[in-house]
């Protein structure tokens, strides 16, 4: 089996997602050194956080926290480029399941009990092919125990990118773009709204705001990664 395996790395290389560099056997999507280096924010550990404060005064959350930090030109641009648009859906349940572990065992998200993620229109998602928020929260879903609902919460228009849009565009183009098909499935439910990067929160405000029309509802946030200015 070792030797079969040695023959399939020949013809298709396992190489680090972020460096580019070959995998050890133990290693998996990122080698020991990128993954020691990724620049985590551990905000899971903090009520108040930077993550949070971006919805202050905007939406009513419980807590928020992004697994790492986005920069231009960091080892997680790369991760997530590679998971929205080079078929790594990998990526995203890799990462999901290490953010998963780090929120099981957080105080403020370990009472989660159901995970939503960002939904795509039915557009893009023919486009793309999947969602990559969706992968980012099976793999979070994996190491909670805590299932995943992807229909629950959907698009009802078609909108541009979000790329290179002020918070105010981003907030009028995403404003009234989301709907509930059952409310009764969250009601009472702290619930887990997750994205693949946090920029302004515009999205995920607009989420907030179709989600808190729901009876009891908690709703807490997670995010591959946060744009701090």
């Amino acid at each position: 089996m070792s030797l079969l395996d040695d023959f399939i790395s020949l013809i298709f290389p396992r190489i680090c997602a972020c460096c580019g560099n070959s995998l050890w056997k133990h290693e998996v999507i990122i080698c020991t050194s990128c993954d020691f280096h990724m620049p985590r924010t551990n905000f899971h550990l903090e009520k108040d956080n930077p993550v949070s404060r971006i919805f202050w005064g905007m939406a009513r959350i419980e807590s928020a926290t992004a697994y790492s930090y986005f920069n231009k030109g960091n080892k997680v641009q790369r991760l997530v480029h590679l998971l929205k648009y080079k078929d790594r859906k990998d990526i995203g349940i890799f990462i999901g399941e290490k953010q998963g572990l780090f929120l099981k065992n957080s105080p403020f998200f370990s009472t989660v009990e159901i995970i939503l993620p960002v939904p795509l229109h039915k557009k893009k998602l023919m486009q793309r092919g999947y969602n990559q928020s969706e992968q980012f929260a099976i793999g979070i879903a994996g190491a909670m125990h805590v299932p995943v609902n992807s229909h629950i919460l959907f698009r009802t228009k078609y909108t541009e990118t979000q790329t290179r849009k002020s918070r105010f565009n981003r907030w009028r183009n995403v404003s009234e773009m989301f709907a509930l098909r059952d409310h009764s499935l969250l009601a009472g439910k702290h619930i887990l709204l997750v994205d693949d990067v946090i920029t302004t929160g515009a999205t995920l405000e607009s989420c907030i705001s179709v989600l808190s029309s729901v009876p009891g509802i908690r709703i807490s946030i997670a995010a591959i990664a946060v744009t701090i200015h």
